[in-house]
């Protein structure tokens, strides 16, 4: 039986990420959503007027969530870039959704301006996150002239690559990449914490 017109977004974003880690992506669907929340597609229409708008809600669900998480507690430096790449790795792989519908978004933002505004926001939420994370671990740009909103970005735009490689690569290696990449970042951790040699 439908439940009544209490749902709330929320519970439907659950009910959609539940229908895609069950059916997979290609059954995902307002009716799909709508059986697995145990609601009316009228519901779920008022929520989310098209499934384009549905996938961002999930997306940007799950991206806020990890930001989250990775805000809570002091931790040090080295433990809060480990965990950031934790996060982000688990956002990978050829199983995970979650980079797969946000470069479904992408594309359908070439044909759709709201869609591509609604990515370019959370694109830029990302960036500034990114920016206030690495302003905070570090105590200076490890590479002079380099600015903590270009660092920000860059990491974004590496995580975000090595994404796109491990959703379109059966053969890309998510343990050794994001190893790698973790020493790189301790690395630069390390030197944005010395002091600065001219002071």
């Amino acid at each position: 039986m439908a439940r009544p017109n209490v749902t709330s977004k929320k519970m439907l974003i659950e009910a959609a990420k539940r229908c895609i880690t069950d059916e997979g992506l290609e059954h995902l669907t307002l009716k799909a959503v709508a059986e697995k929340a145990k609601v009316t597609q009228g519901t779920v229409y008022y929520h989310f007027r098209t499934k384009e708008q549905l996938v961002f809600e999930v997306v940007q669900d799950v991206c806020y969530t990890s930001w989250e998480q990775l805000k809570t507690g002091r931790k040090p430096a080295a433990e809060k870039v480990k965990e950031g790449l934790l996060s982000a790795k688990s956002r990978t792989g050829q199983d995970s959704y979650y980079h797969r519908l946000f470069l479904e978004l992408v594309v359908s933002g070439f044909r759709n301006e709201k869609v591509n505004s609604q990515i370019s926001k959370l694109t830029d939420d990302e960036n500034t996150f990114l920016t206030k994370q690495l302003s905070e671990i570090w105590k200076r740009s490890p590479v002079e002239g380099v600015s903590f909103k270009t660092w920000g970005i860059l990491l974004n735009a590496l995580i975000d690559g090595l994404a796109l490689q491990s959703v379109i690569s059966s053969g890309f290696s998510s343990e050794e990449i994001y190893g790698d990449l973790e020493l790189v970042l301790q690395h630069l951790t390390e030197k944005a914490g010395q002091p600065d040699r001219r002071e």
